[in-house]
């Protein structure tokens, strides 16, 4: 990656800070939480083993500049009405085959879909019923790493992750080693339409959460095995 794996920092690379607006979005953003997402031809909305439509938390573009990454379209998809840490499935140091389909107890199947597309050219044709749509803005910044290697713990694509209980590494199916993309900071809120039922251990009133609010470093296959292959690492502080 034109970046760092989870366990072997390198230089200070590409970091864009992820700013979120404050006036709600009437139209569809590719950059955006909530909205109108955009999916590849064929990829249908993503639905939670439970049978409800996956909730849009955010998606946006990939600067060219973080490859193997730059270009592709990233969205993330949680269910409202579950909602867990991250449980990754093993198999002789590897992600079991088809890990974004896995069991993750106490469920069948994962809570979330968390998609990287590269034909993602159209917008679904009705937005995300339940997050509130509001625009992203991506910021580039200087993100070198502090004395003990950590990055600066923001809303991010690239940079250093800031690792909150130390670096984690894991190896796709497919046999690539993933590389880290994103981080979302712990506790990170995203605005709900009011009237909603709450979400189980979120994080305040009107607002869902992702992974019981943890931290999460997104890490994605170089390879693009599969559009869905990126692993949410949960840690906390």
């Amino acid at each position: 990656m034109n970046g760092q794996d989870a366990g072997n920092p390198r230089a200070a690379l590409p970091a864009h800070a992820i700013e979120v607006g404050a006036g709600p979005l009437d139209r569809p953003a590719r950059d955006s939480v909530g909205g109108w997402p955009f999916l590849d031809p064929g990829q249908e909305w993503p639905v939670c083993f439970c049978g409800e439509r996956l909730a849009l938390f955010f998606q946006l573009d990939v600067p060219a500049d973080l490859e193997p990454f730059g270009g592709d379209h990233l969205l993330v998809f949680h269910c409202g009405a579950h909602n867990e840490a991250a449980d990754p499935g093993l198999a002789g140091g590897r992600l079991v085959p088809r890990y974004w389909d896995a069991p993750q107890p106490p469920y069948p199947r994962p809570f979330w879909r968390i998609l990287l597309q590269r034909q993602a050219d159209l917008p679904a044709a009705e937005p995300e019923p339940s997050v509130c749509a509001l625009p992203l803005t991506l910021r580039p910044f200087d993100d070198a790493p502090d004395p003990r290697g950590i990055g600066a713990q923001e809303f991010k694509l690239g940079g250093t992750p800031s690792w909150a209980q130390g670096p984690e590494s894991y190896t796709c199916a497919c046999g690539a080693g993933l590389e880290y993309l994103c981080q979302v900071p712990e506790y990170t809120e995203f605005a709900v339409r009011p009237g909603l039922p709450e979400q189980p251990y979120s994080v305040g009133a009107d607002t869902y959460g992702l992974f019981l609010g943890n931290e999460i470093y997104l890490m994605a296959c170089p390879a693009h095995c599969d559009p869905a292959a990126v692993w949410p690492v949960n840690q906390h502080f």
